[in-house]
């Protein structure tokens, strides 16, 4: 009976870590509220406003899976623009930290994902503690419109 009941506790300690080691991210991207949904294991952990690409500069839709990580990047493309805690997921398009928090909320990138600098640092650690193999970005909704003084433009403003 004590070898059942020691091998049933080892069997669900193996299936708890087992759990934890895959705790899955999902990280949700809508560019209609220019909002990213954090969801960890399932449940929703943060949800924090984000910049996605002007008009002009569309951000990629659709399913993607990091493919590499940056604590410190500098854009080979933009100026040096500092790019810190960067999560590339497509080509050179990455979620990452910037310096222009006044922007979040609205499209105003190149097409990469801005969030504000402390979310950033946290997005990068939970996809380094689940792993880039189990963390998913998905990106939804339409590249914003060009604006006209404050209104979308329209075929009679134009």
């Amino acid at each position: 009976m004590r070898r059942f009941v020691l091998s049933v506790a080892a069997l669900i300690t193996l299936v708890l870590s087992a759990h934890a080691a895959q705790a899955g991210v999902l990280v949700r991207i809508d560019k209609f509220s220019q909002r990213m949904t954090v969801a960890v294991d399932g449940r929703t952990a943060y949800v924090w406003p984000v910049s996605t690409g002007r008009g002009g500069y569309g951000t990629p839709t659709g399913r993607f899976r990091p493919k590499w990580v940056a604590r410190h990047w500098f854009s080979t493309r933009y100026y040096g623009s500092p790019m810190p805690h960067s999560i590339f997921f497509h080509k050179g398009y990455a979620i990452h930290g910037t310096n222009y928090i006044s922007r979040l909320g609205g499209p105003a990138s190149h097409g990469c994902v801005r969030l504000h600098p402390a979310a950033a640092a946290t997005l990068f650690a939970l996809v380094r503690r689940a792993g880039m193999a189990n963390t998913a970005i998905l990106i939804t909704g339409g590249n914003p419109r060009m604006i006209v003084r404050g209104r979308a433009r329209t075929a009679q403003s134009e």
